[in-house]
């Protein structure tokens, strides 16, 4: 079985600790992998003692060398006068500092049925069940307890657990899969979340063949996760992890790809030497850092005066023009609603046929019938090119993604139904904008009501379409609502994942 590992603390000056919470099992490569190919446990290798190596919190007050820069002028006030840059100060979060002082630590445990693993998976159950009150109680419980997967833990003593990850790693695929991570609520704002995702990452990257991380976000944690290197763009092949991971509706995947030289507790001071080092070049050739006095038209106060007249304004290249452009919103006035609008489509949970443009390798004739293809995501790439000025730009490409569905597809099927489904959300979240000048149609009209229609072009359903849904309509007394399919049942099909 795997053991628990405790991460380490990190002090900044030496402290007596007992010999668990002095292991360093992840900083090297010199321990043995965690981890054997999945659904094998193993036992934890004997670990290196690496009291040498140097700590994500020492050398705080530490400064880096510096090239030498040009004096600045001596009508200036600036605090390079000296010739010497000032030092900024790395940011430390109450996290780090928290470690340090051993009031946190981090452990990785799994449930290999002793008494402080079951402690601390009990208390990230109870975490994860009030943090995510729309996941169902008893499936957080059986993930968390599956043998299968590996959480990390904050715990303060004497194990009270603050927040954690729990993962399920894919070793022989080379990436893991986050299923839950969250921090108590009365301990947020401390920088928990950032250091646990930085613990992980220098975690697996040492223990394990993982270079990647997939996840499904919800809306809350989308900016969380991109703040943490993640991205909605998937580079991952669809062959090693479709089919691999849980599937959530209204869900965001996305994935992270870790640099392999890169040890992410040390990423924050990392990025500070480098900025300080780009501002020591551009001090020497920029004189943008020199504080000059004020002008001496201010001296009994402030009064309007010629900018240009200025000096160092005019030597700087500044115009009018160049202010004029600065202040000019970045969006329409109707960004903002029509995003949000969209996310809510999005994470609708009639949405799933029409999250991607359909693959013409799995629907050959779709665009042969269809002329204008239209989805969710080419209308958030629009959208964030400014695409759709006015409301009536969106709305004319949602109803074409509603109008391509009922035409390609039969009004029977799960497809057009779910077409329904969102058309009408939609229209319902568009009433809530008295601002639009938009006219909602009538929800009785027909085209919302696209099954009372007969459509002359629809195109005959294929013979091996309409024996699935009999064979669903029989093995679950299906009626005409789709949700009564049970959603394992639909994964496990080939045709769920082709969309029409």
């Amino acid at each position: 079985m795997v053991r628990k590992t405790t991460l380490p603390s990190q002090p900044s000056v030496p402290r007596r600790t007992s010999p668990r919470s002095s292991l360093r099992p992840y900083l090297r490569r010199q321990t043995s992998p965690l981890l054997t190919e999945l659904g094998t446990p193993c036992k934890m290798a004997p670990m290196i003692l690496e009291h040498s190596k140097r700590k994500a919190s020492d050398h705080l007050g530490s400064e880096s060398p510096r090239k030498r820069v040009k004096n600045s002028h001596s009508e200036s006030i600036t605090p390079e006068a000296d010739g010497k840059p000032r030092v900024v100060p790395f940011p430390e979060k109450p996290a780090v500092a928290e470690e340090r002082n051993g009031e946190i630590e981090f452990r990785v445990v799994n449930n290999d049925n002793s008494r402080e693993s079951l402690i601390i998976l009990t208390g990230l159950k109870c975490i994860f069940q009030k943090q995510l009150p729309k996941m169902p109680k008893d499936y957080i419980a059986r993930l968390v307890y599956d043998r299968t997967h590996l959480s990390i833990a904050i715990v303060k003593k004497p194990l009270e657990v603050v927040g954690g990850i729990t993962y399920r790693p894919f070793n022989t695929r080379e990436f893991a899969e986050i299923v839950f991570c969250a921090i108590s609520s009365d301990q947020q704002v401390k920088g928990y979340g950032a250091h646990l995702m930085s613990h992980l990452k220098d975690y697996v990257k040492a223990t394990s063949p993982i270079k990647h991380f997939l996840t499904y976000a919800d809306n809350y944690a989308i900016g969380y996760f991109k703040k943490q290197g993640f991205t909605k763009e998937i580079t991952l092949e669809k062959p090693i992890w479709m089919g691999y991971i849980k599937d959530y509706e209204g869900g965001t995947i996305m994935q992270c790809t870790m640099v392999p030289r890169i040890r992410y507790l040390e990423v924050g001071r990392m990025l500070l030497k480098q900025k300080e080092a780009v501002a020591a070049k551009i001090r020497a050739f920029s004189k943008s850092h020199i504080v000059h006095f004020p002008p001496k038209e201010w001296k009994n106060g402030p009064c309007k005066i010629d900018p240009m007249s200025i000096p160092a304004i005019k030597a700087s290249g500044w115009s009018p023009d160049m202010d004029e452009l600065a202040r000019q919103p970045r969006h329409g006035p109707n960004y903002n609603q029509l995003l949000h609008l969209l996310n809510d489509m999005q994470n609708h949970g009639s949405s799933w046929p029409f999250s991607q443009p359909v693959n013409r390798d799995e629907v050959a004739d779709y665009y042969d019938v269809i002329k204008e293809p239209m989805d969710l995501s080419t209308m958030e790439q629009k959208h964030e090119k400014d695409l759709y000025p006015m409301p009536d730009d969106f709305i004319k490409d949602a109803k074409l993604i509603f109008d391509n569905c009922r035409k390609y597809n039969n009004e029977t099927t799960p497809y057009a139904k779910s077409a329904n489904k969102l058309e009408k959300f939609m229209w319902s979240q568009i009433k809530l904008v008295p601002e639009w000048s938009v006219s909602v149609p009538n929800q009785t009209t027909s085209h919302l009501n696209p099954c009372c229609e007969v459509h002359a072009d629809v195109p005959e359903v294929s013979g091996r379409i309409s024996r699935f849904y009999a064979i669903l309509d029989r093995r679950f007394g299906c009626g005409d609502d789709e949700s009564e399919i049970p959603r394992d049942w639909k994964k496990q099909q080939d045709v769920h994942q082709r969309k029409w």
